[in-house]
């Protein structure tokens, strides 16, 4: 059955609300040395406070950077910006390289990978903090995986109309959270579709496993591991797939019970974190905190309701108090045939796929279901493109690609309105290039990697470092011109005063911070 609200989006003063959606970028590259090996050095006080920059930061390690784009009305537009940032952050590394993939570069023991600082004031303090528990969680070989996050999110005026034509009696703030809900259940049965198609993590150096239990397969005569049928390997139980998570059952059919259940797992203690204790022999915090979950930010998820929190606010108190703002899609790989981890045609087919997610019906789910959707993701990531594999669905089986050429099929009149929308058949030409891959006509970039590795003779390790100096030089010899060079010189000078603000600001001990940032987590029991 057709769905109604297309065509009430096809007409011309409704076509006009699709312009008024933003995506930004959030992208993670790991520092390098020209060796391949991650670079030790400190994150450079020339590009900025990473407690405060708007654009560039840290994510786990100091060698872990981040870029940032704000939300924009274009996919050039935030890749323009990424680009700028990009050249900034290598006019000030010296002769270091941005790592272009998401498994990692050539890494050693966990005590050779410098832990992000951000500064003494209390907030950096907690920042820091939050990644000793997540290596001492997890191992920090983990968290040097990188990722692209994509943030998506749709105008108030095309909520007010959708608020309308579905006559809701809710406050429209209220409705439009109830509504990113509903995209989020769906994308969450749907997101195996990403992986397949965008996966590009489907080998590792031996060094990132050295020492743990794999099922992966040695790479002809080189120290690379691979799985022959693999997407991301990043999703799967060597990435950001956690045991102990593995218990949580995150309800998404509402904000209350979402917030509930994650605030359970922030809240209560959970035995072998606790068995550890929040302070090292000597005294020092090696933790936050003892529960299953430190901050909500330790949930492994492929998707996150958002609204941007405030210095201090938990990222869950900020959707108590204002309702969900825009999503963030997770479960991306970098791409490392795209100089800036992504390209427009990727961005293009995102919007199609989650305004699918929005439009479609999306009906409650249980504990079988979210169980489902983990296998589902296990599939995918270790036999994803194999021509055979059959996912669950709906209680059943069904094979990926009959699956994934309805979702294509279900995706095109979107793309179509989003086309009628900017002109040009770029959104189309997004989805028959995701077509072409289904059909076995075209290389994921999964099946890209391995086949470049193979006819090259290279390892993951040598292959991966040849992109990197490929990109290096992409943006070394396109050097911003002094004008912008200086406006990013200023971005980076007025973030470490800000950061200093911060620190003089702070008040009482660090535990009185810790203690009021938890405080927060009542409305949970509410």
């Amino acid at each position: 059955m057709p769905n109604p609200h297309l065509a009430a989006l096809s007409r011309p003063q409704s076509l006009q609300l699709l312009k008024g959606i933003r995506r930004g970028i959030e992208k993670e590259s790991l520092r390098t040395d020209p060796d391949g090996a991650l670079a030790q050095t400190p994150h450079g006080q020339t590009l900025g406070s990473a407690l405060t920059h708007d654009y560039i930061t840290t994510d786990f390690s100091e060698a872990l950077l981040e870029f940032i784009t704000p939300p924009v009305a274009t996919p050039e537009e935030a890749l323009d910006i990424l680009d700028g940032i990009h050249r900034y952050t290598y006019s000030q590394i010296g002769d270091e390289r941005l790592w272009v993939n998401s498994m990692p570069c050539r890494i050693g023991d966990d005590e050779e990978i410098p832990v992000a600082r951000y500064g003494d004031s209390h907030s950096g303090t907690m920042k820091t903090v939050y990644r000793l528990g997540l290596g001492l969680r997890y191992g920090r070989a983990m968290q040097t995986i990188a990722g692209i996050h994509y943030n998506f999110s749709l105008p108030d005026d095309f909520w007010a109309w959708l608020h309308e034509r579905e006559g809701s009696s809710e406050d429209l703030g209220d409705f439009k959270t109830r509504r990113y809900f509903d995209l989020i259940r769906n994308f969450r049965r749907h997101y195996w579709l990403l992986i397949y198609l965008f996966g590009a993590a489907p080998a590792v150096c031996g060094s990132f496993v050295e020492g743990r239990e794999h099922s992966l397969q040695r790479f002809g005569d080189t120290r690379s591991l691979y799985a022959p049928h693999a997407t991301s390997l990043r999703m799967g139980d060597l990435g950001y797939n956690s045991d102990a998570q593995q218990t949580l059952i995150v309800c998404y059919n509402d904000l209350p019970s979402y917030l509930s259940t994650l605030c359970s797992a922030i809240s209560q203690p959970y035995g072998p974190y606790h068995q550890q204790g929040v302070k090292d022999a000597e005294g020092h915090y090696q933790q936050l905190s003892t529960g299953l979950l430190q901050i909500e930010n330790e949930f492994y998820s492929p998707i996150r309701p958002k609204n941007p929190a405030q210095m201090g606010e938990t990222a869950l108190s900020a959707l108590d108090n204002r309702g969900v703002e825009y999503i963030e899609v997770r479960c991306l790989d970098l791409n490392p045939f795209a100089a800036q981890g992504i390209d427009a045609q990727q961005m293009r087919f995102l919007d199609s796929f989650l305004l699918h997610c929005l439009l479609e019906k999306s009906p409650k789910t249980d504990d079988a279901d979210y169980r489902a959707v983990q296998e589902n993701q296990n599939r995918i990531v270790y036999r994803g493109r194999d021509p055979e594999l059959q996912l669950i669905h709906n209680g059943g089986e069904r094979k990926l690609t009959d699956w994934a050429a309805q979702l294509l099929d279900e995706m095109a009149p979107i793309a179509e309105l989003l086309d009628r929308a900017w002109g040009g058949d770029a959104y189309h030409r997004a989805i028959e290039a995701q077509r072409a891959k289904v059909k076995g006509e075209a290389p994921t970039p999964a099946a890209q990697i391995l086949a470049e590795m193979e006819s090259r003779g290279q390892g993951f390790f040598q292959w991966a470092q040849d992109k990197a100096e490929e990109h290096r030089r992409y943006f070394t010899e396109r050097p911003l011109d002094a004008a912008e060079q200086q406006r990013f010189a200023d971005l980076a000078t007025a973030s470490l005063r800000r950061q200093e603000e911060v620190e003089d600001a702070d008040t009482g001990t660090f535990e009185d911070f810790l203690g009021h940032y938890y405080a927060q987590y009542i409305f949970c029991q509410r």
